[in-house]
């Protein structure tokens, strides 16, 4: 067994610094904010940059990667636009296969679920 490691960092200056140092895993689980603001006043938003941060990150991956994971909570990415970038940039390369799913919070009162995200997954 061994430790998981939790990365709080800007997502592609900590993949680049990463990429730099030849480091590689075989699991990654991204959770990324919608949107941001960087030091300099930069806007950052998921939808206009996932396909960027899925091709920079999967150059940190093993050989041979078990998983990789990513969630979005903004409207502007669908389930089965995360499930084609994953699909599109990682299959070609290391085989495997993908799914794609809402994430919803469930309603006590009424049994119901309130969309509120989308999750997507490559795994070998």
């Amino acid at each position: 067994d061994r430790p998981c490691r939790w990365i709080v960092d800007d997502c592609a200056k900590f993949v680049q610094r990463e990429i730099r140092r030849g480091s590689r895993y075989d699991a990654v689980i991204m959770d990324p904010p919608s949107y941001g603001r960087g030091p300099n006043g930069e806007i950052w938003k998921l939808e206009d940059n996932v396909y960027d941060l899925i091709t920079l990150t999967e150059q940190v991956l093993s050989d041979k990667p078990l998983f990789f994971a990513i969630n979005s909570y903004t409207e502007g990415l669908s389930p089965a636009v995360m499930e084609y970038v994953l699909k599109t940039t990682l299959c070609p390369k290391v085989g495997g296969h993908t799914s794609c799913d809402e994430i919803g919070l469930p309603v006590t009162a009424t049994g119901g679920v309130v969309p509120c995200g989308a999750t997507a997954v490559w795994e070998e």
